[in-house]
């Protein structure tokens, strides 16, 4: 047994090597196995890939082809190719928004939800209203809200909100109402996005009245106000200047711990600015700068205005550095900064700034050389207001609205204007139209001057139309200045309306171009135009032509 023991142990241990040799020349190695499935998967990966490669050929394709017939009308377009995938009919959908062509949604939706019953459920309708109502044309929103009732369709509470705000935010209340009233009786409880939609509405509208019913109906029905109803009407309420019901809410808010929006903050801001309440805007602004919010410029703006209104110049400094800390040195940085010096006609400390601008290599432009030149005019030095205004050239600044004025009443106080003047036409500047470039807290803190206060009276006082001004102004240089007689005929040649209409968004006119407007009423009949020009010749003309 014992002799016996060992070769029967080899005896089985050869015949399982023999039996797993016979099986392993059977069967791949562990290595080749793992090379198949490496290849298995990249083979899946592969043709995944190819298949989404050929997606997106397809949809490059196609979107390509819209691009190319940008005005094809999209139903001919269906029919022709016969049906359109999922994805490709909402490209289109996307490319008539683009194209402002929102109108002719439905009519390619009919028709591809046609070819393919299945396409007629919850998810398209409710997609497709709520692009309309955001293109406006909740009319056609409720067509297809109409239609989802013939289908049997379930209304969501999503479908029913999109329909409610379209119409309010359209003014139209009464359907509002229809429709919140419906989405109840179906059993649809309104939300507080719901009710949310309707106040933000009837504050658009002033309806302030209708925000207080909406609040005590919310409630009454069981949907308590979130953090967004209560920021909401903070927002609706300063925007109001109703600052008791703003504060009201503001305290009931913090009473609560709800955390208060950004937008909620810089809307009680600009009402405590709008009413000059300082203590209260300097306080809101405070916390909004820890807050790490940032304010848009207009913003800055109103705050820098009462500032302007109360004196308070070296606060103007202040607001520009807190700015420059986080938009970093931009145009209305380096107005504030030079603002607050030049208000309180420091001459040395506007030049600190003018250094400092260009130790940044930051170029002029129009508010900062008229912030200046304003200064000089208003300390009446002539002699640093002459080398200012001829040297904008070099500077590379065109003079605007705002440093004509200043030239015209430094003239009327006894300035020589006559060599800016010179350097002003060799530069070309007679020929061009001008813009008002200046920054508007320049005026408000230096006020309009006589030239502008006089042009804003004759503004509001002419009319006419715009074709005709536009075309008495490109004349005008030759008439004026060069004395030109067939520019003076064709000047008067130019058709007459009852009034000259001046378009005061970009206040194009210049002392040459108020002149173009007599030229053009010159033979008139109507005594109200007679006694604008003769006005207007007296106010103007005289003494700029003094100044020759």
């Amino acid at each position: 047994m014992a002799i016996s023991s060992p070769s029967l142990h080899y005896y089985h241990t050869s015949a399982s090597l023999n039996s797993g040799l016979a099986k392993s020349q059977n069967r791949p190695s562990l290595k080749y196995s793992h090379s198949l499935v490496k290849t298995h998967n990249y083979s899946i990966a592969f043709k995944t890939r190819k298949t989404h490669q050929n997606k997106r050929l397809k949809t490059a394709s196609f979107l390509e082809k819209l691009t190319v017939q940008q005005y094809f009308d999209p139903v001919q377009m269906l029919k022709y190719d016969g049906d359109w995938s999922n994805e490709q009919f909402w490209d289109v959908v996307k490319f008539l928004r683009q194209t402002s062509r929102s109108s002719e949604f439905r009519k390619v939706f009919d028709l591809w939800k046609s070819v393919e019953k299945s396409r007629i459920n919850e998810a398209n309708y409710q997609k497709i209203i709520e692009i309309l109502v955001t293109e406006g044309l909740v009319e056609e929103a409720e067509i297809c809200l109409r239609e989802m009732k013939c289908y049997g369709l379930r209304l969501s509470l999503e479908i029913y909100n999109s329909v409610i705000h379209g119409f309010a935010r359209k003014g139209s209340f009464e359907n509002a109402m229809f429709y919140l009233k419906e989405m109840e009786d179906v059993g649809e409880n309104p939300d507080t996005e719901t009710y949310d939609g309707l106040i933000q509405a009837y504050g658009s509208y002033k309806m302030y009245d209708e925000i207080d019913q909406c609040v005590r109906a919310m409630e009454s029905k069981g949907c308590l106000c979130d953090h967004i109803t209560y920021n909401l009407l903070v927002r609706e309420f300063a925007r109001a200047g109703l600052l008791q019901k703003m504060e009201s809410m503001y305290n009931s808010i913090s009473s609560r711990r709800i955390g208060l929006q950004a937008s909620t903050l810089v809307a009680m801001l600009e009402a405590y600015a709008k009413f000059g309440i300082l203590d209260k805007m300097e306080k809101m602004y405070r916390r909004i700068l820890n807050s790490k919010s940032s304010l848009k410029e207009d913003v800055i703006r109103k705050l820098a205005e009462v500032y302007i209104e109360n004196r308070m110049f070296s606060r103007l400094e202040g607001l520009g550095l807190d700015l420059s800390a986080k938009t970093g040195s931009t145009d209305l940085v380096w107005c504030l900064r030079i603002l607050s010096r030049a208000c309180v006609l420091s001459k040395k400390e506007m030049y600190f700034i003018i250094q400092e601008m260009e130790s940044h290599e930051v170029p002029w432009n129009a508010t900062i050389a008229n912030i200046i030149s304003l200064a000089y005019l208003k300390m009446k030095d002539f002699k640093h207001l002459k080398v200012l205004l001829s040297e904008l050239a070099s500077r590379y600044v065109k003079p605007d609205l705002i440093t004509v004025g200043v030239l015209f009443d430094a003239c009327i106080l006894g300035f020589d204007g006559a060599s800016v003047k010179s350097t002003w036409r060799k530069m070309g500047f007679f020929y061009d139209d001008v813009d008002m470039n200046t920054d508007t807290l320049v005026l408000t803190a230096f006020g309009k001057g006589q030239f502008v206060r006089h042009y804003w009276k004759l503004a509001t006082c002419l009319s006419s139309n715009q074709e005709n001004l536009l075309s008495a102004l490109r004349l005008l240089l030759d008439a004026v200045f060069h004395r030109d007689t067939l520019a003076n005929k064709k000047l008067e040649n130019l058709p007459n309306g009852n009034q000259l209409n001046i378009v005061l968004n970009h206040h194009a006119l210049l002392p040459r171009q108020v002149t173009s407007l007599f030229n053009v009423l010159q033979n008139s009949d109507d005594p109200f135009e007679n006694h604008c020009l003769n006005w207007a010749k007296k106010t103007f003309v005289k003494p700029w032509n003094s100044s020759e």
